[in-house]
């Protein structure tokens, strides 16, 4: 694999491979990229992303140049094309990681880049390394990934992370998704379609109470301000989907709550103390699958 772009790039071996070291460098960190250098370009504001791929890229004795804002503080203020940012950072430095407000800019990159780039997230795309940590977290948090069902909620028209985590999952076996949105924000064909072909079982509702105590991880999503054309549209839906503590009493003794972050008002602070709510944790294991995907198309 020389480039992240899509979940589909991964298969299970390599995830396999990848979580193993992931566990390896939580132990004991080590200077496997020393010299190599990182190019961390975000045409759309992150924290959680940039600073996990930075951080993982210095941990493991690499270097990064970056950029927060490439849309208003970069060339393409003043018309570059991607393809001819991406050819010029590929002399300064060893690896790419994009992300974009765009859908398929990513690949446009990689199409012109004679280094690795990792898609960081591109527009309402996909977000393959959010979906990579995601999965790791089930397996540190339930233990296994196969057997699995989870509950996908709230914007998932517009989820990046949702739809990058769909197609992981229909790698595994026995998994059931539920796929709990209102009908204006409902998942995408094509990921049914997907899954329809990996024979994965999923179900649509629009009642999440309906499914809280029947599920292993409930993976609850903001509706997406951004993506919406008018502050009104945003509004019909604006906590439509809330978890608080009462709420977690009635999931599987087992069962965790999971949130690619930022949230907004759709799971409440009181969760945070419930020894169900790992979201924090998956920021945490967010650096260690990184810091094992960067070794893996460095070394």
């Amino acid at each position: 694999m020389k480039h992240l772009i899509d979940s589909q790039d991964l298969d299970p071996e390599l995830i396999g491979s990848l979580f193993s070291r992931a566990d390896e460098l939580e132990k004991k960190p080590e200077n496997t990229l020393e010299g190599k250098i990182m190019a961390s370009l975000f045409y759309e504001p992150s924290t959680r992303t940039r600073f996990s791929f930075e951080s993982a890229m210095l941990r493991l004795g690499g270097s990064v140049i970056t950029t927060e804002n490439a849309k208003e503080f970069s060339s393409a203020a003043k018309g570059e094309t991607i393809e001819d940012t991406i050819k010029v950072i590929n002399f300064y430095s060893d690896v790419i990681v994009l992300r974009h407000y765009e859908e398929g800019t990513a690949a446009k990159a990689a199409a012109v880049s004679d280094i690795p780039v990792v898609n960081a997230g591109d527009g309402p795309g996909q977000h393959p390394t959010q979906a990579l940590l995601d999965l790791y977290t089930v397996q540190k948090e339930h233990g296994q990934v196969d057997g699995v069902s989870i509950a996908m909620v709230g914007d998932l028209k517009h989820g990046r992370t949702i739809r990058s985590l769909s197609y992981l999952l229909g790698k595994y076996t026995d998994v059931t998704i539920y796929f709990v949105a209102p009908k204006a924000l409902e998942v995408g064909q094509d990921i049914k379609d997907y899954l329809d072909k990996h024979n994965v079982t999923y179900h649509e509702t629009d009642d999440l109470s309906s499914v809280v105590g029947i599920v292993d991880v409930i993976y609850q999503t903001r509706i997406q301000k951004e993506r919406f054309a008018t502050e009104e549209e945003y509004k019909k839906y604006k906590g439509y989907y809330q978890i608080d503590l009462e709420m977690t009493g009635k999931m599987k003794p087992n069962a965790i709550i999971m949130h690619p972050l930022p949230r907004v008002d759709e799971i409440l602070t009181e969760v945070d103390s419930s020894p169900k709510a790992v979201y924090f944790k998956q920021a945490k294991y967010g650096v260690l699958v990184r810091m094992a995907l960067l070794e893996h198309l460095l070394r």
